[in-house]
């Protein structure tokens, strides 16, 4: 039998010019800041790729000034129609300049380049696009007849999508008349600097974007300034929990997308081999560093074996290996500290009971790697199918009756998103109905546009992002109180 190899198809590295330092995009401009510096590593080498400016809380008082600033002469009193002209130029630049973009995200994040390149890229384009379209019809979009921005919004997002998630935030709240200070987490800032760079190319007025780097300390420091009307938090639980005690009492708008711990659940009529690509799209997509990831996989008894078989036959033919090459399925791991907590977990899935397997893989000898890893046997009680691995890592539970799917799956603090593999359109719609879940997918898993809201419930937040429910967190009715950081 003769096997399949793949030669070696690396992207090339030339198109991206790395400085050796940056620091902060201020009033529309790059700043130094005050607050030190620290360095961002490439995770699949452990190569310094660039020294990063730590912003301190001066510095965040200077972007918060030069937002509202903005806000109050420039893009608050602008038109709309006006408004989405910026918006389609970021778009077009932002799609001149994809491959750019796709490869420095690689390097800086681990990803895959195939995912940055034809996921993450395209989408973060898709969504300026599709907001410039809103920017001069906010009065049809069913939030009053004369919605007003609400004025200066911080957004904090995190390492595991930062071009896409930093394009969440920036195009709804642009679109509405805001202006933005965003702070990229600290182990993957390079992407949001280049986009710095586009915000210059296309003539964004100064201060209607401001850029500020840092770790958890310069979050902090955007989270209590008083000069902020409305926050955006895409991260870990506990870090939006921080953030709701750190607002109780003050009148800011708060939206927060946080964990999850996602249900793909697989009935005996389900096509088994789309569902298996479906479970690996799920779990394996950008090294499950996904909050939607379906990382905890329900079949039902009669087809569990045959499912399980058929999972671990295509998880052997994924290729874990150099993200910048075209072939590769499985990324790094972001960070020294992301692998430890997932190796942590998968031991305690060993030492619980749990049956682990992992395919054949040859793990690079320097940079942050984990094989994509399957556990059955798993109970509900088990840590792996509690907590958020953020990880390669799926836990396979079975069931017998929809309603015990049911019961299994809404059986987590989390409620971020599920998945339903069935031949039924009745079944899928009664499912639908009682997950718990703030987006359900049917057939298919972790599929994103731009027009269609997400976001969860319980512990994995609240608020909508994207469609025309991604404005309503940046919008507030006519004649409604105004809301000031104060």
């Amino acid at each position: 039998m003769n096997e399949w190899t793949y030669e070696p198809a690396p992207e090339s590295r030339d198109i991206v010019t790395l400085r050796s330092s940056y620091g902060l995009f201020v009033n529309g401009e790059f700043v130094d800041g005050t607050g030190g510096a620290f360095k961002t590593v490439n995770p699949a080498t452990e190569e310094v790729l660039a020294e990063v400016t730590q912003a301190g809380t001066e510095d965040v008082e200077r972007a918060v000034v030069a937002a509202r600033h903005a806000f109050d002469e420039v893009w608050g009193p602008m038109p709309g129609k006006e408004r989405a002209k910026y918006l389609y130029r970021i778009a077009r630049l932002i799609q001149e300049r994809s491959r750019e973009l796709a490869v420095l995200e690689t390097m800086d994040n681990g990803k895959p380049i195939r995912e940055s390149r034809d996921v993450d890229v395209p989408l973060v384009a898709a969504h300026f696009f599709h907001y410039a379209g809103w920017a001069d019809k906010l009065e049809w979009a069913g939030y009053g007849p004369a919605p007003r921005p609400l004025g200066v919004a911080g957004q904090i997002i995190p390492w595991n999508f930062p071009l896409l998630m930093a394009a969440w935030k920036l195009a709804p709240a642009l679109a509405a008349g805001n202006t933005c200070v965003l702070k990229p987490a600290e182990t993957t800032p390079l992407s949001a600097l280049l986009l710095a760079d586009i915000l210059q190319q296309a003539d964004l007025p100064p201060g209607v974007v401001n850029i500020v780097t840092g770790a958890g300390e310069t979050g902090r420091a955007l989270v209590a300034h008083p000069g902020v009307d409305k926050l955006a938090f895409t991260g870990s639980t506990e870090v939006g929990k921080e953030i709701m005690r750190a607002v109780a009492g003050r009148r800011v708008k708060l939206t927060l997308e946080l964990g999850g711990k996602a249900a793909n659940v697989i009935f005996d009529d389900a096509p088994i081999d789309q569902a298996v690509e479906g479970v690996v799209n799920g779990i394996f997509f950008n090294q499950g560093h996904v909050c939607c990831a379906g990382s905890r996989l329900l079949v039902q008894e009669s087809v569990a074996d045959a499912v399980t078989e058929r999972l671990k036959r295509r998880l052997q033919s994924l290729r874990l290996g150099d993200p910048l090459d075209k072939n590769t399925d499985i990324g790094a791991i972001n960070s020294a500290e992301q692998l430890a907590k997932i190796t942590e977990l998968a031991k305690s899935g060993a030492g619980e009971g749990a049956a682990q397997w992992q395919p054949e893989c040859a793990l690079p000898e320097r940079g942050y790697w984990f094989p994509p890893t399957v556990f059955t046997g798993v109970s509900q009680s088990h840590r792996i199918a509690r907590e958020e691995i953020f990880g390669p890592v799926l836990s396979v539970l079975t069931f017998r009756t929809p309603d015990e799917a049911v019961e299994k799956a809404n059986n987590t603090p989390y409620g971020l998103s599920a998945g339903v593999w069935t031949d039924k359109g009745s079944r899928i719609l009664w499912m639908a109905q009682r997950l718990r879940a703030g987006v359900v997918w049917a057939n298919t898993f972790n599929r994103f546009d731009p027009a269609s809201p997400f976001g969860g419930y319980k512990e994995s937040g609240f608020g909508r992002e994207g469609g025309r429910h991604g404005l309503e967190p940046y919008l507030a009715a006519a004649g409604a109180a105004e809301v000031t950081g104060g």
